[in-house]
């Protein structure tokens, strides 16, 4: 199927597009080892038909936007695990490929967004729910430009530059990305009115408002309680489609490396999101297949205008 990111701006003017869900849940339901600092990357080097089998269970389910496992891809982690930068570019052109497989093989369009994630995920603890790394506009702009330079070159629709924590990180982003001429979305991820950062999101959003490669913007993993109120923010300041794919409010332990899940999730305002300006809405970690094929029953209309994660 030929890659055509115009065609998912124009349907965004139009429609809500269903995004996937959490790629490393579904890995691990699919038996996938993902302990060590590598993370999900660590399947895409060493089982990458688990990855492509993940990517078809969410177009399966009705996903019209595959993500891929590069989010925690980054050179310099990679080369500490003894991954020189040709393997590791490789690698981030591999996790587009297998997604494009995956969408091809559905019955209808499906984009592939190439996903960039914060320079704290390439950490590996924690520091993207975090942010305020110590580095520079300029430092992080020089640790993305790779990655970003790969991931163009295989021919992605769209960047998900996702779960982003720090307006700082995103603003060296945007540098990256201005004149390129690529399609890319920006979702920050939150703790109340403000960037995990701490930066107010009328002012986080903004830095977007006036960059002609940004398609959407919105958050991500983030507690599903606190999107509504950041979709109202980033209106505020820009007039981009928004777009909502939430966790299910489960709080990451970065030492421990496990999820405190919520012990009564509240039903998701998926209506009042999309009354807020949604257009791509979905769903991150610890939100699988199945609640993404009930996601998509709810999207196409049940009269509630809510959805509740499954148990």
């Amino acid at each position: 199927m030929p890659r055509a990111s115009g065609l998912l701006a124009e349907a965004l003017a139009r429609r809500v597009v269903l995004l996937d869900g959490g790629l490393s849940n579904q890995l691990a339901d699919q038996g996938c080892d993902l302990s060590g600092g590598l993370w999900s990357g660590r399947v895409l080097a060493e089982r990458p038909d688990q990855v492509e089998a993940a990517h078809a269970a969410y177009a399966r389910a009705g996903a019209e936007v595959l993500i891929t496992a590069s989010y925690q891809v980054g050179y310099e982690a990679f080369a500490a695990h003894g991954h020189d930068r040709a393997e590791t570019t490789d690698l981030l052109h591999r996790s587009v490929a297998l997604a494009a497989r995956a969408a091809g093989a559905a019955d209808r369009e499906v984009w592939v967004a190439a996903s960039v994630g914060p320079y704290g995920a390439v950490l590996a603890d924690g520091s993207e729910y975090r942010g305020r790394y110590g580095l520079s506009v300029r430092e992080l702009a020089a640790f993305h430009r790779p990655r970003i330079e790969a991931l163009l070159a295989a021919g992605a629709d769209v960047l998900a530059l996702e779960t982003i924590p720090d307006a700082e990180e995103a603003e060296a982003l945007l540098g990256v990305l201005a004149g390129t001429g690529a399609a890319a979305w920006l979702s920050y991820t939150v703790d109340g009115a403000r960037t995990r950062a701490g930066q107010p999101l009328p002012e986080a959003f903004a830095l977007a408002a006036g960059a002609p490669e940004i398609i959407a913007v919105g958050v991500n993993c983030c507690d599903p309680a606190d999107v509504l109120p950041a979709l109202e923010a980033a209106a505020s300041v820009t007039a981009a489609p928004l777009l909502a794919y939430p966790n299910d409010g489960s709080v990451w332990d970065a030492p421990t490396a496990t999820w405190h899940a919520p012990p009564d999730p509240a039903p998701w305002p998926v209506e009042a999101w999309r009354t807020a300006g949604a257009r791509l809405i979905g769903g991150c970690c610890r939100i699988g297949p199945p609640d993404i094929a009930e996601l998509a029953a709810g999207i196409q209309g049940d009269g509630t205008g809510h959805w509740r994660q499954r148990g």
